[in-house]
């Protein structure tokens, strides 16, 4: 499988998990930090732009995954990759909204 293949893996998996809180929080009805906020990424945006951003995380996420998803012999490897992805945003955003909201 050639290196981009890996990349694009990693890059569904930091999508569809960066997706999930402000799909969430948009379905939910509450204001949620977004890059459209003021400030951006501190700021809260409205519910219905959360909703967008989520779902539009989400299916760049699958559209990657659809494309680039692991398979053959190196299926493990591409999967663990995803996996990867989806932590490495996990614990960026867990400890970015942890700052931001524990001030308000």
């Amino acid at each position: 499988m050639p290196w981009y293949f890996y990349l694009l893996e990693l890059l569904s998996g930091l999508l569809l998990t960066n997706g999930i809180p402000h799909f969430v929080q948009g379905l939910s009805g509450h204001r949620f930090q977004s890059p459209f906020a003021s400030p951006p990424g501190v700021g809260e945006s409205s519910p219905l732009s959360n909703a967008l951003w989520g779902f539009g995380n989400l299916a760049a996420g699958f559209v990657l995954l659809w494309f680039f998803r692991p398979q053959g012999s190196q299926a493990v490897a591409g999967w663990i990759v995803v996996g990867l992805g989806s932590l490495i945003a996990s614990v960026q955003l867990s400890l970015h909204f942890g700052k931001v909201r524990s001030k308000t």
